[in-house]
């Protein structure tokens, strides 16, 4: 078996409070030094203004046209239309009094606007802080003071969000951008509080084609991006622009190694958050590549049809939206008969075979793509030669269904946001891979830290522990958040607070989190995230599809002072009225949410779950509360990327915990 990591540091001995750490590796593809900046680049900027003069008339952004309310084909603006509009708002905001190391907030659905904004900023050398369009009202407004945000570009219909903070931020905030136009009375409610608002076309007449744009650093700070955490206000993540261009250049280096790099030819469908760094990554890099960028709607009702008008050659997914689209292929398969199903498995299994063997993907099964194949291929347009999938593990059997059936290359990574994004990726064709989220990046070294609590050894024979990171894309700190970033940085190393295990070709597999570990009093230790995953399993539990997430609901909690765990679930629906219906028990869902057999049902079924996979007597549960509305953000129970907040969970569910905690208490005696 081939391996394609290098050793370049020896395995630590634990001392002190310091626990061992396993030797340090890198990618073949970096084996005698991490990749460097080249000299010429200072900013991102610089990626767009050389593309510009390689490619000018190349379509660089486009969005679908409305023509009597209906969405027509793709409308495009040349690489040199961009920059000349990217130009006239760099102008603009300098004569709002926005200089170099200043900050302006984008706030909004992906858009070419938002691109232009980002470009016009880091023409500028000002730092542009993403608000996250999931983020309500508050953390906009938390964002917009601790970032100390001038300036905000902002979507059309965003601007009621935004002058709402208005009275809060106007010590900060002075600038309102819309992406389209601005009513009279939004102008007028925000002149109250001192910010003036222009449309997307005023600002940019307010610019010129002229003005000589200020230096640029590779020490400058590109952007700080906020990330929800699951306790506590939002971390502003500091990336500097040498952070943010070796990202981009290594994924380009890996692809000219393993793959094919993006080209001119390339065409990106833009649906994934680009206030999310995964996105703006992929993003930066088709600009370097001089690719186009076409824009979904922001309507997931047209998501797909959009994908299908667009045709890209580059599609980049996470884990939730590849489950569903395997989801939906296997219902379509299942339906269409006995015959066909057996065709497809004879193909399925032919050309899983082959790459097994090491066969390169489009070599493995070329008439069987064709003749069967094709199908699922014209799915995602008919033109995808690259996918990518990131934000989290990629379950294996779906990676293994899409490697097989869409006839195209899939390479999925792993990152965070103060990785600059990916910071493993799996190698393409390497079939061996799968399940894994691959090597260190070329800019990464990566070593597993024990983590004896957890019975996790670094230095074992099957290395595994929590995951840190040494290199040059990792961001520089917590904006004002000096102690937040002293707990993560430690040594140089960052500690990112996954589990994981060395592969022995040299890939990284995520098998836990080391987050979220509570001990109960009788001294076991509860990684409950991985808990409440095998819960969610359970089809008593409900699933709430939101856009592109499966949001499972059910929060598992304990403490040193109890021996057991207890739950608060949100049931399925359908499970319980049909189970209420054969156990002739009555009432509409809330009363059946609130029946002491409906209760002990749902935690009979969760614990045969657990049974199932295996999990231990105090992993168990002895009790549950039954919710009937979902766990949302209005009550403050989730995060903008659906994560539990443990603390407001606790808050919110004191009562009925305490109860629960009784109930088990008192049956005992």
């Amino acid at each position: 078996m081939s391996v394609y990591t290098v050793k370049v540091e020896d395995s630590t001995e634990a001392a002190g409070e310091m626990p061992s750490a396993g030797p340090v590796y890198r990618c073949i593809y970096a084996k005698d030094a991490l990749m460097e900046l080249p000299p010429g680049y200072d900013s991102p900027w610089d990626f767009f203004s050389e593309s510009v003069k390689r490619n000018p008339k190349n379509p660089a952004l486009g969005r679908r046209e409305i023509i009597d309310g209906k969405a027509g084909g793709y409308s495009w603006i040349s690489y040199q239309d961009a920059y000349n509009s990217a130009i006239k708002i760099a102008s603009a905001i300098r004569t709002r009094s926005v200089n170099p190391g200043d900050r302006c907030g984008i706030y909004g659905p992906n858009s070419p606007e938002w691109i232009i904004s980002m470009e016009a900023c880091n023409s500028n050398g000002i730092t542009y802080v993403p608000l996250y369009d999931t983020l309500g009202a508050n953390a906009v407004e938390y964002i917009i003071n601790h970032a100390e945000i001038s300036l905000v570009f902002v979507q059309q219909n965003k601007i009621p969000s935004i002058i709402s903070c208005v009275p809060n931020c106007s010590s900060n905030l002075k600038t309102i951008v819309s992406f389209g136009n601005i009513s009279e009375s939004q102008r007028k409610e925000a002149k109250e509080h001192g910010v003036d608002c222009f449309s997307w076309e005023e600002f940019a007449s307010m610019g010129s084609l002229e003005d000589e744009l200020p230096a640029k650093c590779k020490t400058d700070i590109c952007t700080i991006m906020y990330t929800s955490g699951t306790t506590g206000e939002p971390k502003g993540v500091i990336l500097t622009n040498a952070a943010f261009m070796s990202e981009v250049l290594s994924m380009h280096q890996l692809l000219v190694e393993t793959d094919k790099p993006g080209t001119e030819e390339d065409v990106y469908f833009s649906f994934l958050p680009l206030a999310h760094i995964f996105d703006q990554i992929i993003e930066t890099y088709c600009i370097y590549s001089g690719s186009s960028i076409g824009f979904w709607q922001a309507d997931i009702r047209y998501l797909i049809e959009d994908l299908l008008v667009l045709k890209p050659t580059i599609f980049c997914g996470v884990p939730r939206v590849y489950d569903r689209i395997y989801t939906g292929i296997m219902a379509k398969i299942l339906a269409g008969g006995t015959v066909r199903k057996a065709l497809f498995d004879f193909a399925y299994n032919y050309k899983l075979r082959n790459l097994e063997k090491g066969i390169q993907q489009d070599k493995s099964a070329p008439l069987l793509d064709k003749l069967v194949f094709d199908k699922i291929k014209q799915g995602f347009g008919g033109r995808v030669r690259l996918m990518l999938s990131g934000a989290a593990p990629l379950p294996k059997h779906v990676e293994e269904f899409l490697r097989v059936t869409c006839c195209t290359v899939l390479s999925q990574g792993y990152g965070l946001t103060e990785s600059c994004g990916g910071c493993f990726t799996s190698i393409a064709n390497v079939y061996s891979m799968v399940g894994t989220v691959g090597v260190p990046m070329t800019t990464i070294e990566a070593r597993l830290e024990s983590v004896p609590e957890m019975g996790y050894d670094a230095l074992s024979s099957v290395p595994r522990g929590e995951i840190c990171l040494r290199g040059s894309t990792l961001f520089s700190g917590y904006h004002k958040r000096e102690d937040l970033t002293n707990d993560v940085l430690v040594n140089g190393w960052f500690h990112t607070g996954d589990i994981g295990e060395w592969q022995a070709d040299g890939a990284m597999k995520i098998i836990d989190r080391k987050k979220n570990i509570f001990k109960l009093s009788q001294g076991e230790y509860v990684a409950v995230e991985n808990i409440e995953s095998t819960y969610s399993r359970c089809p008593v539990v409900t699933a709430i599809f939101n856009k592109f997430l499966v949001v499972s609901q059910i929060w598992v909690y304990g403490n040193s002072f109890e021996s057991f765990l207890v739950a608060v679930v949100v049931p399925d629906r359908t499970a319980i009225e049909e189970w209420a219906a054969k156990n002739n028990e009555s009432g509409d869902y809330e009363s059946l949410c609130k029946n002491s057999n409906v209760r002990k049902y749902v935690l009979d079924e969760l614990n045969s779950e657990a049974k199932n996979n295996k999990l231990r007597g105090f992993e168990m549960l002895k009790a549950v509360h039954l919710e009937p509305v979902p766990f949302d953000f209005e009550r403050d129970l989730i995060t903008p990327t659906f994560k539990l907040k443990r603390q407001q969970l606790l808050k919110y569910y004191k009562d009925c915990v305490d109860r629960l905690y009784d109930e088990v208490k008192a049956s005992k005696k």
